[in-house]
């Protein structure tokens, strides 16, 4: 690989979470834009609860230079609505300088929200310890707008102006325990324009990415006229793996085996996962390519009913690497000792190896079902082999099932086979077989789910290091016989 393709790679790599984070960002914007009531402003409801004195939000800045232009001014005016819709109580809502929150709050204990989720609109606070004394918000001079402005008004509105403001949530007495649900109304005439263009500029990014990684990952492959005019030769049988029947293909698209090291070091397994660790960055970076691409390739083959070569040549690297760590380090097995390569491309040398069989045509029909609705039979068994039992302290400190824990039977498994290493210098050979032939499943699923093969997973566990054929054509009985040198039976002659 050049220098040329490192750099476009580490460029596409870069790209990708701005890419992402455009689109989303820009498509909530959009899709806010467009809910608007009938005063024009794109509302949502916050469900807030404190046990402090005050609800805060972070800082926001507002900032427009002297001399823009009137018409950029007049575009980007916004009004904000604020509306209690329901509360356990009288409750004050007000908006004032930033600098004027800090000083009158300092030392008394508030909740700031730091994050609400957009899906579920679960909020969540930074708490700021201190005393109960903050005082009868209406008293403060310094609000620009509150619900006490307009007495008679059920909502608080106001116009964005220059500055760091902050709206902050109380009770009208001051007492602390703070329970309302507030309605946020926006009306801005940029919102739409601005959400679309993201999503735009999201879509560009994305596409100048994806196209830095294929090139970076792939790039075209330079003639060798003496590589390309000679067949490969057949790799020489080993001990630990056999060679197989020349001729005869695997049975499953996807091509995943391993050798086993003859002389494993009894203590190193424990140590692998520390040393794999700069491989756990690259793979998680690979990862998320991995998925931006697979979108890519679905629509391609809902188009076209192919899968783009150099993003398939992509993905099976990723999962080649995917494979050579897991094998060395993690549930892959820890049967060997030698290092994984830091390539997307195959590399013989190294004991563990896995390939998937380009698909000349994929049915478009099932790139829509397949992966959420065909394989998940398959999602069950795969949780079962990689997820986990852990404690869930978020959830009222419960013990459950984490199908993306990372550990599962394979884990378990795994760690047997490096407690036998440890104490009786060897591997066992049954057991494995069995980690190869599950690690085989879950990859076959991967492949499947990712799009890159039609032919379904089957439910069968096909162990042992080396991919499982299919038995050689037996020759008929008659030539057997004759090659073997008994004579061929005369054929019958008819006297007339």
């Amino acid at each position: 690989m050049g220098p040329g393709r490192i750099v476009a790679l580490i460029i596409g790599f870069v790209l990708v979470a701005p890419g992402v984070g455009m689109v989303f960002g820009g498509g909530a914007m959009t899709l806010v834009a467009t809910q608007r009531d009938a005063d024009g402003y794109a509302t949502t409801t916050v469900e807030l609860a404190s046990a402090t004195t005050a609800i805060t939000t972070d800082d926001v800045t507002y900032h427009i230079d002297a001399d823009t232009p009137g018409w950029v001014f007049n575009a980007l005016e916004t009004d904000v609505r604020l509306e209690v819709v329901d509360a356990a109580g009288d409750v004050f809502v007000g908006i004032a300088p930033a600098s004027e929150i800090d000083g009158w709050l300092s030392g008394v204990s508030h909740d700031q929200i730091a994050d609400v989720g957009v899906a579920t609109g679960d909020v969540t606070y930074r708490t700021s310890p201190g005393t109960d004394g903050a005082g009868t918000p209406t008293d403060q001079p310094f609000w620009v707008a509150s619900t006490a402005t307009d007495p008679g008004a059920d909502a608080l509105t106001w116009t964005l102006a220059d500055g760091d403001w902050v709206v902050v949530v109380m009770n009208a007495d001051g007492s602390p325990g703070v329970v309302a649900d507030v309605q946020v109304g926006l009306r801005s005439g940029f919102l739409l324009p601005l959400g679309v263009a993201l999503v735009g500029l999201g879509v560009l990014v994305l596409a100048a990415a994806v196209g830095l990684i294929v090139f970076g990952a792939t790039g075209p492959r330079k003639p060798n006229p003496e590589r390309d005019s000679q067949a490969p030769a057949p790799a020489e049988p080993t001990a630990m793996a056999p060679a197989a029947p020349s001729g005869l293909t695997p049975t499953h698209p996807l091509s995943l085996e391993a050798h086993l090291d003859p002389d494993l070091s009894r203590w190193q397994w424990l140590v692998k996962w520390a040393l794999a660790i700069p491989h756990f960055i690259v793979v998680a970076v690979l990862w998320m390519a991995f998925v931006v691409l697979t979108v890519v390739a679905g629509v391609s083959i809902l188009v076209t009913g192919s899968y783009p070569r150099g993003i398939f040549d992509f993905n099976v690297g990723v999962l080649r690497w995917t494979w050579r760590v897991s094998y060395y380090a993690t549930t892959g097995g820890i049967g060997t000792d030698n290092y994984p390569p830091f390539t997307l491309a195959p590399d013989p040398d190294f004991p563990a190896t896995l390939d998937v069989t380009y698909p000349t045509h994929l049915s478009r029909g099932l790139v829509l079902v397949k992966w959420w609705l065909l394989a998940l039979p398959q999602y069950l068994v795969v949780a079962l082999l990689i997820g986990t039992v852990r404690w869930f302290p978020a959830e009222g400190n419960t013990l459950g099932f984490d199908p993306t824990g990372g550990a599962g039977i394979l884990g378990l498994l795994v760690l047997v086979a490096g407690l036998v290493l440890l104490f009786t210098g060897s591997y066992s050979r049954p057991l494995f077989d069995l980690i190869v032939g599950l690690n085989r499943w879950v990859f076959r699923v991967i492949a499947y789910a990712a799009l890159m093969t039609d032919q379904y997973p089957p439910f069968r566990l096909d162990q042992g290091g080396s991919e499982p054929r299919p038995d050689p054509p037996q020759p008929p009985a008659a030539a057997t016989r004759h090659a073997a040198g008994t004579p061929a039976p005369e054929p019958a002659h008819l006297d007339a």
